[in-house]
């Protein structure tokens, strides 16, 4: 006959479960001894400090005598320091000087009784339309003052239209224009002062160029005086094909 185990009673059914309690339990035992904090019942003793009360107190001021710093002591004078009372008299040498006075130099200056002063003749200058005698050109001495006049004035535009030439680069560069020329016949009857103002320099300084050649005249008179006479003449350079 076989004989069969109740389960029931079987004690090793349940062992595993019995052995993850006990280790639990064992688990936290541990944990709670080294959790738990140990004191010692050691009494302390605190002393208590009283701070006493700081009182103030007014300190009395004191005043202390300085006494005063003591004399200088006395400047010591060395015994052999002499003081000589009477000084004797230097002679002093005086050299003269060798320089020349100023009025020795006064003295020596030449007098000059009489002194001739060239007078300076002030230059007179008429305009040429209020001038009593207009210069005189050379070929126009005859006939009356207006005669006189015409010729003057004709002899100059015939000098002119003589003696002109047309500038070569003047011509190139194809210049054109009026040149206006001012000059003046001075007391002795020559051409003098010569200006002009016109387009370029190239045509000023021909039209310079032929007043400059004027012949030396009878100067211009007025009242029976010679004078200097201003005169003004335009000279036109135009091309022609």
């Amino acid at each position: 006959m076989e004989v069969k185990k109740n389960p029931k009673v079987d004690v090793g059914r349940n062992s595993s479960i019995y052995f993850a309690i006990g280790l639990n339990l064992m688990l936290l035992t541990t944990y709670l001894m080294f959790e738990h904090k140990f004191y010692e019942n050691d009494t302390y003793v605190q002393d208590i400090v009283q701070m006493d009360k700081i009182v103030e107190e007014d300190i009395p001021i004191i005043n202390v005598d300085v006494p005063p710093p003591p004399p200088p002591p006395p400047a010591i004078v060395s015994e052999d320091l002499k003081i000589v009372a009477d000084v004797e008299e230097i002679e002093e040498t005086i050299i003269e000087s060798t320089e020349v006075s100023q009025s020795d130099a006064i003295e020596a200056v030449v007098t000059v009784e009489e002194v001739e002063v060239e007078e300076v003749e002030e230059e007179i200058i008429v305009p040429f339309a209020v001038i009593e005698n207009v210069p005189v050109f050379p070929g126009c001495e005859e006939g009356t003052k207006a005669e006189k006049i015409a010729c003057f004035e004709k002899s100059i535009q015939d000098h002119v239209k003589k003696n002109f030439v047309y500038p070569e680069t003047a011509m190139e560069l194809g210049m054109e224009g009026k040149v206006y020329v001012l000059f003046a016949i001075d007391k002795n009857g020559r051409v003098s002062s010569i200006r002009s103002r016109g387009p370029d320099k190239i045509l000023e300084a021909e039209a310079e160029r032929i007043i400059g050649l004027l012949p030396k005249m009878v100067p211009g008179k007025q009242r029976g005086r010679a004078v200097k006479m201003p005169y003004s003449i335009p000279i036109s350079f135009v091309l022609r094909n």
